[in-house]
């Protein structure tokens, strides 16, 4: 027996670049190489004191078995209440199921609404995950483009472009992963409009960086009363409570969509972890600005994408925008394409990518992945002393290119 018993949809699936990156770098510090991390989107905090308590809590108290497929009650009415108390919306908890993270959900929603051909909305720059949940679902994704010029957003106007009379979902995600890009008020407005003229179109709103805003508030499209019937939210612990190895994420729907994916889930997950979703529970009944441990890891972020902006001045040919929320940096490094150290070609992001972690020991993730070849992704989730030492490498590193 050999590789073609595979099914053909793992064969045109591509690896998560980000976690390829994260291997690669690992590979490389179990030979002892001292490799600086940039690559994974994980915020390098610990989970908050008391949501860690409520998950030893849980054990103690025996909450360890079966849950209920689309979550625990109490985490569900839990959600519920941090929507209304936070966004001022009204889901009730039946409206929301809980998964093994946000990814999981919004894989659930690309199968339980996409047929064969089916076209999804995505703008560039786009997570590395969103094309394969498409392709796994049996959709087509139509992707607009929103380089640095535009602050990497999508205007109305692209968007009503892409609309074909089988566009299915408009895949929304703001904060953005890679670019830490944050939509105003503004221009999250414009959206909402434009989605009035088309309510068959279901968007699917990734707010998973929420709770890292910068400067000004977080809007859901959710908000808008015109248009609510057709969003569905996305949201989860792993970023803005660092509880990413809790694998908690949830959607907030309306009740047909949200029984689709508990039906779904039903089939091949079942419910999420018990000591998880109480550790959550504790979460959503925390007041994000009354927690210093959140507005801590929001002011370190902060502290630190000023200081790769920075530091990125001092690289020759690279244009960064100044990003609002997440914790990335997204600059465009296409001055590098074409140039060569005397042993390789550096043709893409890609190439750039590998030769500054054989060169400057630095894992990045390349733009490739997420749509935009002409960038690279630097998650500053590290130690200020990290990015400082890991611009310095990449500056020297590409020195050598000529």
């Amino acid at each position: 027996m050999d590789k073609s018993i595979l099914a053909d949809r793992i064969a045109s699936m591509t690896e998560s670049a980000t976690l390829a990156m994260t291997r690669k770098s690992r590979e490389l510090k179990d030979k002892g190489v001292d490799v600086i991390a940039l690559s994974i989107g994980e915020p390098d905090f610990n989970t908050p004191v008391l949501v860690k308590e409520a998950g030893k809590r849980s054990i103690d108290d025996n909450i360890t078995h079966y849950p209920p497929v689309p979550g625990l009650p109490a985490l569900r009415e839990g959600i519920s209440n941090k929507l209304k108390r936070d966004n001022g919306l009204d889901f009730k908890p039946s409206q929301i199921v809980v998964s093994n993270g946000a990814k999981q959900s919004i894989a659930n929603i690309m199968f339980c609404v996409l047929n064969e051909g089916d076209e999804v909305i995505i703008p560039k720059p786009y997570w590395v995950s969103y094309p394969s949940m498409v392709q796994m679902a049996g959709g087509i994704s139509v992707y607009i483009d929103a380089g640095i010029e535009q602050d990497f957003k999508v205007t109305p106007e692209q968007i009503e472009k892409a609309i074909t009379p089988n566009t299915k979902v408009f895949l929304f995600n703001s904060p953005s992963n890679p670019t830490g890009s944050v939509y105003t008020e503004k221009e999250i407005d414009a959206i909402a409009k434009l989605f009035e003229k088309y309510p068959d179109i279901l968007i699917i709103s990734d707010e998973i960086y929420e709770l890292i805003v910068f400067d000004g508030i977080h809007k859901s499209l959710a908000e808008y009363p015109s248009i609510k019937h057709q969003v569905v939210i996305v949201n989860g612990v792993s970023k803005g409570f660092a509880m990413t190895g809790w694998r908690i994420g949830y959607i907030a729907a309306p009740q047909f969509i949200a029984d689709a994916c508990s039906k779904f889930q039903g089939q091949y997950t079942s419910g999420a972890g018990t000591i998880s979703q109480m550790a959550a529970l504790e979460a959503m009944n925390t007041v994000p600005s009354e927690s210093e441990e959140l507005k801590t890891m929001k002011k370190a972020f902060v502290e630190r994408r000023d200081l790769l902006i920075d530091l990125m001045k001092n690289v020759p040919g690279v244009k960064t925008n100044v990003p609002q929320g997440a914790f990335y940096l997204f600059p465009d490094f296409r001055h590098y394409f074409g140039k060569s150290n005397g042993e390789s070609i550096i043709n893409n992001s890609n190439d750039l990518c590998m030769f500054l972690l054989e060169k400057a020991h630095t894992a990045v993730v390349p733009g490739e992945a997420f749509g935009t070849p002409d960038c690279i992704r630097f998650s500053y989730a590290a130690s200020k002393n990290d990015i400082t030492e890991a611009v310095n490498r990449i500056a020297k590193a590409l020195q050598s290119l000529k």
